[in-house]
């Protein structure tokens, strides 16, 4: 990290520490069931449901992901990117080919403190400069090697690339709900209420 990226990691996470669940803002993304690394991009590893449907049709291909059922519409016609005042958790992503190898290009991310990077990479960190290059280039009837360089200036010193191999498989995709943000949060934030109620009680005089 940059030495000032460093400074603001520290900054925030000393403050979460001391405030770990004032709002739901405070939670990890994924436990708001907001943003999955598998959605990516970058896509990442997720504990569980790390599949996707990739499906390429005129003009277009289009990333089914399993985990959180993320859908990513890549355009493949030269379009420029959206505004920058346009972002989205995902980014806005433009694609091409190079040879037999898929480009895809996004920018124009969403972004907060907490990690986008998912479950296993919940200390990552990246601001709104991020910009990831992803390249998928099939290496025999049944894989593709996924690549994946992060660039983000104002956070790392240097680019970083993560690199995957993918396997064809002939089983389905489940429809994945997320039900962490629509009850666990409830419980989280609750509790954190009656922990500070109980600090207060325990200070008043004897």
């Amino acid at each position: 990290m940059t030495p000032d990226a460093r400074e603001r990691y520290e900054n925030f996470h000393r403050d979460l520490a001391q405030h770990p669940a004032d709002g739901p803002e405070d939670r990890y993304l994924t436990e708001r069931c907001i943003l999955f690394g598998a959605a990516g991009p970058p896509m990442l590893p997720e504990p569980y449901n790390n599949n996707y449907q990739i499906v390429q049709s005129p003009g277009y291909v289009t990333i089914l992901v399993e985990m959180n059922h993320e859908v990513r519409v890549i355009p493949l016609d030269g379009r420029p990117h959206l505004p920058q005042n346009i972002r989205q958790w995902t980014g806005n992503s433009r694609g091409h080919w190079e040879g037999n190898t898929l480009v895809v290009d996004t920018t124009n991310f969403t972004f907060n403190n907490q990690s986008r990077f998912g479950v296993s990479y919940l200390d990552g960190m990246t601001d709104q400069n991020l910009h990831v290059v992803e390249r998928f280039t099939r290496t025999g009837p049944d894989t593709i090697l996924y690549q994946a360089t992060i660039n983000d200036p104002t956070v790392y010193t240097k680019p970083w690339t993560v690199e995957i191999s993918m396997t064809k498989r002939e089983d389905h995709l489940f429809e994945y709900a997320c039900n962490e943000g629509n009850y666990g949060m409830f419980g989280i934030l609750s509790g954190a209420r009656a922990d500070e109620k109980k600090a207060v009680e325990a200070a008043r005089p004897k």
